[in-house]
């Protein structure tokens, strides 16, 4: 690629800015978000010549619906109906997400997603919007993220803390991704324009050492995160693990004809790409990482993903960004291209949800922003990303995260996971929920010593109770 000539790869691609705000909501005051924008898409016109003009936002279900089924607040949907106005007449194609992670209360307490009823709703909800607003939106992602609403919260509990229930809590997995068939098929029945999919978080990475161990690790990372909501979208199948076991279906949740629902062919699906991941196999972990260089926090960290099989570990001699991300301009396109090996052409046409690479803390000596710096690196990453396109893989879109999105996850888990900061910076030390340590799916990784300070179980003692999977 070269400034000023859109790579021939990339012209089918939709270049776009994303936002957590709602089209429901009050308009916000003015805030650096519109600064990032603007920084986006003047980072398109020098790089490739190109000026994106799509802009996706949350539709905001909490908003809509506050006081329960059948009712909806007039002024939240007369918002919505005004903010889609302005957003055409400033010459933008409207992305609406349905589903931001965050429920109505009413749902929320009856249960969340581990309700299958939540599901029910959610699809009646998804049938409304597209008969009131489905002549002007581009296109429709039914869910932000389906790992946070279920994995993170229901079974992890970390959003929030405290409310996570280990493996019982795998059936919110089922709910949601049941949710989304129900309504992609409820929009295709209002006859709403535009590709209609949802977003999984993309993870991917490489081993930390050429040990077969350390791949096989990969693997259950890549199980655990691609395959558990994947496998059933694109194969109609819950994922299996090395033991033959279906922890999802082991819940008692799957009734019969949800997987044909959950299997409901996307128009689109959403890579919500943030950060590669150097993995190597507990037992490797004493070698891979010397105790000098074993910061606290990132044992905790492995605390939780050791009884998956797997383990998460700064790579070396690799610059990173202020999160402690890695830049490694082709973890994305690698990322992709092991969906692609694994699932061919089940996959729908990809869109590409970037969440950055804490672009503003690229600055010059003199305390200003890098731009060249900065586009250097996205060149190199979708020049990576156009060599996957031009060898077959459909890519339709790429948007990009403003920085001031999903601040927690990027500040408290994000970071903490990838825990490879400058060394001039003391690595973070959020709080981990005692939840996540003491109970629920990673409880058999963990026992307490005679200090009562929490300790790995030795990777021997733990194979009988192996949960990993490939």
């Amino acid at each position: 690629m070269h400034d000023g000539f859109l790579h021939e790869s990339l012209r089918g691609v939709d270049w776009g800015v994303a936002t957590a705000d709602c089209l429901a909501a009050p308009p916000p005051p003015p805030s650096e978000r519109d600064g990032h924008f603007r920084q986006w898409t003047e980072d398109m016109r020098q790089l490739f010549g190109v000026a994106p003009d799509t802009h996706r936002m949350a539709a905001g279900w909490p908003r809509l619906q506050p006081d329960g089924p059948g009712t909806w607040d007039r002024e939240a949907l007369d918002r919505f109906d005004r903010a889609l106005d302005a957003l055409l007449a400033g010459g933008a194609r409207p992305a609406v997400t349905l589903l931001d992670r965050t429920l109505p209360p009413w749902l929320d307490a009856a249960g969340g997603w581990l309700d299958r009823d939540t599901a029910e709703h959610f699809a009646v909800y998804a049938a409304e919007l597209g008969r009131r607003f489905g002549d002007r939106v581009e296109r429709w992602i039914t869910s932000t993220d389906l790992a946070g609403p279920t994995l993170a919260d229901h079974v992890a509990g970390m959003y929030p803390p405290s409310r996570g229930i280990g493996r019982a809590g795998l059936a919110s997995v089922h709910h949601i991704l049941l949710a989304n068939g129900l309504a992609v098929r409820a929009l295709e029945a209002e006859g709403v324009r535009g590709r209609i999919g949802t977003t999984v978080t993309l993870v991917g990475g490489y081993p930390a050492t050429d040990d077969p161990f350390d791949r096989l690790a990969l693997e259950r990372l890549e199980s655990w995160t691609n395959r558990l909501f994947l496998d059933p979208l694109l194969l109609g199948e819950h994922m299996v693990t090395e033991d033959d076991v279906s922890p999802v279906e082991a819940t008692g949740c799957v009734r019969p004809g949800d997987l044909e629902t959950i299997a409901t062919r996307q128009g689109v699906l959403g890579l919500s790409w943030h950060t590669p991941f150097r993995v190597t196999a507990p037992e490797n972990l004493p070698r891979v990482l010397p105790t000098t260089r074993c910061p606290s926090a990132l044992n905790e960290v492995n605390r939780l993903l050791v009884g998956l099989g797997f383990a998460i570990v700064p790579f070396v001699d690799v610059e990173t960004t202020a999160y402690g991300w890695p830049i490694i301009p082709e973890g994305l396109a690698d990322a992709v291209a092991g969906l692609h090996d694994l699932y061919g052409d089940l996959l729908p046409p990809l869109s590409v949800i970037d969440n950055g690479m804490a672009d503003l803390d690229l600055v010059d000596a003199s305390g200003h922003s890098d731009d060249t710096r900065r586009r250097a690196l996205l060149r190199a990453r979708l020049s990576w990303l156009a060599g996957l396109v031009a060898a077959g893989v459909e890519v339709c879109g790429y948007e990009y995260w403003s920085v001031l999105d999903n601040l927690e996850a990027k500040f408290r888990y994000t970071r903490l996971y990838a825990m490879a900061v400058p060394d001039h910076e003391a690595p973070p030390r959020p709080a981990i929920p005692s939840d996540w340590v003491h109970g629920g799916v990673f409880a058999d990784a963990v026992v307490t010593g005679p200090t009562g300070r929490l300790t790995l179980v030795p990777a021997a003692a733990r194979a009988s109770q192996s949960v990993s999977a490939t």
